[in-house]
């Protein structure tokens, strides 16, 4: 059995969306499902003027119970009583999952910034994967053109990250890659690029014809438009905690691929 998939589940801010997303994956993973839910949500509560006041602990506990119920796989309810960070991390110490999974809200309630500076907290303070799932519209399943986009220099992935190849094996899916170079970095090569993605056996080796090195003025944008030129429908994304002196890939860049990706982004944590 693999380890479960962890769904940070909040009524307010978290769509249905991602939950199905995670529930289609588990199916082929063979994997169980963990509905996340932190009464004191102060990340992902509604920005207004309010004390967060959710609805009363047993209709959240009630309305939890009916979600793991439907679902098709085996699903836990695991609600803390903790602020969402620390939720997490005892979520990741208990459960040991694959991945995080974070929805991206759709309605005007909830601004994407707020999942977005979610989503980066908790990259930095619970370094884990995290898959952020975009709002409905999205309904490619399951996913089975991968891009990863990497900024071509040495990077080490944290423990526990064999994510990538178990979404490879299970949807008999393939891997490319993508480097965008712009004026203040120069084109790599594939051999250098390929390299760094060889030391984390993340995946087969991988041929040249698999890599595309592109220039855009933007980081963002050319990851983005590769990505529609590939017909991807899942981007993966590896991620330095901090910002590193000339890499492409610092916080503002990850934070603005999940603000406006339009398929799921994978998130793989790496040493700085």
């Amino acid at each position: 059995m693999t380890s479960p998939l962890v769904v940070l589940t909040d009524f307010y801010a978290v769509t249905t969306r991602a939950l199905s997303y995670a529930a289609g994956l588990a199916v082929p993973l063979k994997a169980e499902l963990v509905l996340l839910h932190a009464r004191h949500d102060v990340l992902l509560a509604p920005v207004d003027d309010n004390p967060y006041s959710p609805i009363s602990d047993h209709a959240t506990d009630q309305a939890l119970q009916t979600l793991a119920a439907e679902q098709p796989v085996p699903t836990q309810v695991d609600v803390s009583e903790q602020e969402l960070t620390e939720a997490v991390r005892a979520a990741v110490r208990h459960h040991n999952p694959l991945l995080l999974v974070l929805g991206r809200p759709g309605g005007a309630d909830t601004p994407v910034e707020i999942m977005t500076g979610t989503a980066m907290d908790l990259l930095t303070t619970v370094p884990y994967p995290l898959l952020v799932v975009p709002a409905p519209g999205w309904d490619a399943f399951p996913p089975r053109r991968l891009l990863l986009a990497v900024d071509g220099e040495p990077f080490e992935l944290l423990p526990h990250q064999d994510v990538l190849r178990q979404l490879l094996h299970v949807a008999d899916g393939t891997l490319a890659v993508v480097r965008v170079a712009d004026d203040s970095h120069a084109r790599l090569g594939a051999e250098t690029i390929l390299r760094t993605v060889a030391a984390n056996d993340l995946t087969e080796e991988l041929p040249p014809s698999q890599l595309c090195e592109v220039y855009n003025h933007s980081v963002v944008g050319g990851v983005l438009a590769e990505a529609a030129q590939q017909d991807a429908d899942m981007l993966v994304v590896v991620a330095r905690r901090h910002s590193l002196l000339g890499s492409l890939f610092h916080r503002s860049v990850t934070a603005q691929l999940l603000e406006r990706s339009p398929i799921p982004v994978l998130v793989l944590p790496a040493e700085d």
